[in-house]
């Protein structure tokens, strides 16, 4: 019999901690609203669906066998989290003014694959919370649905806090001491992910 409680909790403390996805998502909530930041949550979605999947068919062996697949992938991300820092630093009052445009559906779904964290949720998980029992196709939907059931609402927390701060965000002081913060943020969940 499966036991959810320990991936539940496991899934939700990995969910709700900092990371390269919520401090995207944060920053694309104060910039532009909760609304437009969806496609980027539904993005993510998608993109750690495929990939836990993947994991518990069997990628993670790739990873065992050859590590330096998942530094060079932790290195990419990085330099993507600094560059995505490097222009938030270096948005205007007239470019913040003229909208922009927030991370798309694909561009998060494929954030994923280059993202340290969502690698280390997948293999842990698959590791320790598959149920063997189940069969493949059950115990992919099974982990699945847990992850997702607990990161879909953890995803929108971060996506509306970055929203209540639009206001504050209004004014070009403000945008700029926000932009700077994400940007750091950013450049420390950078060095982390290869360390």
């Amino acid at each position: 019999m499966v036991n959810p409680l320990p991936f539940i909790t496991y899934t939700f403390v990995m969910s709700i901690t900092p990371g390269p996805n919520n401090v995207m998502l944060t920053a694309s909530g104060a910039r532009f609203g909760f609304r437009r930041t969806l496609p980027h949550i539904l993005g993510i979605c998608c993109g750690f669906v495929v990939q836990l999947l993947a994991v518990c068919a069997g990628l993670s062996a790739l990873f065992a066998r050859w590590p330096g697949l998942q530094t060079a992938l932790a290195w990419v991300g990085a330099a993507y989290l600094l560059y995505l820092g490097w222009r938030m630093l270096g948005h205007s009052d007239a470019e913040a003014h003229a909208g922009g445009r927030p991370v798309s559906f694909l561009q998060a779904a494929m954030f994923q694959f280059l993202n340290p964290k969502a690698w280390v949720m997948t293999v842990t998980a698959a590791t320790l919370f598959l149920p063997q029992d189940l069969g493949m196709l059950l115990s992919g939907l099974y982990m699945a649905v847990v992850m997702e059931g607990i990161g879909v609402p953890c995803m929108t927390v971060w996506a509306l806090f970055g929203s209540s701060l639009k206001r504050f965000i209004g004014a070009p002081a403000g945008r700029r001491a926000f932009n700077a913060a994400m940007a750091l943020a950013l450049a420390v969940t950078a060095v982390m992910m290869v360390r």
